[in-house]
């Protein structure tokens, strides 16, 4: 009966981990460029060394994330951006670590560095971008960033920077606690392909409908959970009396 007991109790305990990796989700279903959470769980036999292995329990594996794409919102504001296709936008992390984002909501601080709606610093082509004082600031299709200094006509654009855009393998990409994305290996060249739109942003891709039915449904997998224990809770009563009967 115990290796009923570990199955529904390990499995009670999954079943209240992926809920809140799912509310997670939820609550981040209107955050520009975020990327829904994964969570994942596989059984696995407990060691019981020299004896036979029968008793399973569940194992939460290494959260991943889902890295599709979401859709497009128009804004028109000039310093948003979103990534057309493939690609992600490389960003200066608090700890000085290259990660990297699709969120394109920008804006220039007090000190005239380029940042992300978290305050990371964007990266250019050699390391944070600085703006200088501009009437007007646009980012081309290539990532190109050209400033109109104040008090100057259309014709005195002048290029600032470029955005590191960058296309790294997915399998070298995980997100972290921090909500951005992480590559295993250092990438020191921007990729000259991706295109970008200004005045545009990426939504998240999260499903609120999918995420509410998983929620629901894991609801009722946690019910089940805490059902078999006390099953085996009952079954274990009924199975002293009978030996306390015999004796």
């Amino acid at each position: 009966m115990d290796r009923a007991l570990y199955t529904s109790m390990t499995g009670a305990k999954h079943n209240m981990l992926e809920q809140a990796v799912r509310s997670h989700n939820l609550a981040n279903v209107s955050t520009v460029g975020f990327k829904a959470d994964l969570a994942n769980a596989i059984s696995q036999p407990i060691n019981g060394g020299n004896g036979y292995d029968s008793r399973i329990f569940s194992v939460t594996q290494t959260p991943a994330a889902d890295l599709r794409r979401g859709d497009l919102i128009e804004t028109n504001r000039e310093l948003d951006i979103a990534i057309s296709g493939d690609g992600w936008l490389a960003l200066e992390s608090k700890t000085g670590e290259e990660v990297y984002s699709r969120g394109g909501n920008l804006s220039v601080d007090s000190f005239g560095i380029l940042r992300n709606e978290k305050g990371l610093a964007v990266i250019g082509n050699a390391g944070p971008i600085l703006i200088p004082e501009a009437e007007k600031i646009e980012i081309g299709i290539d990532g190109t960033i050209t400033a109109r200094a104040l008090g100057q006509g259309p014709e005195a654009l002048v290029v600032v920077d470029r955005l590191k855009l960058v296309n790294p393998d997915s399998a070298l990409l995980t997100k972290q606690d921090d909500g951005l994305i992480h590559s295993s290996n250092d990438i020191e060249s921007l990729d000259p392909n991706i295109r970008v739109q200004a005045g545009f942003l990426e939504s998240s891709n999260v499903s609120a409908v999918g995420e509410l039915t998983a929620i629901m449904s894991l609801a009722r997998q946690f019910e089940m959970q805490i059902k078999m224990m006390q099953t085996v809770s009952e079954n274990a009563e009924t199975s002293n009396r009978i030996l306390q009967v015999q004796l």
